[in-house]
């Protein structure tokens, strides 16, 4: 597991608690700063598994 991976994901794990904590206090503002941390945190996490896979595909090669 590399550094995009582990960040993308903590990203969004505090997206979601942003936007649940959003929710129950009735606050937008803080529900749509939560989606937009989940939504970045899992481009992250998702760039962090491509790069697995390459370095993965090289090291077969």
């Amino acid at each position: 597991m590399n550094k995009d991976q582990v960040k993308g994901r903590v990203e969004q794990a505090k997206g979601s608690v942003k936007e649940t904590t959003g929710k129950v206090v009735g606050n937008p503002n803080l529900q749509g700063e939560g989606a937009i941390d989940k939504a970045a945190g899992k481009a992250q996490a998702t760039y962090g598994d491509l790069k697995e896979k390459v370095k993965g595909a090289i090291d077969k090669a």
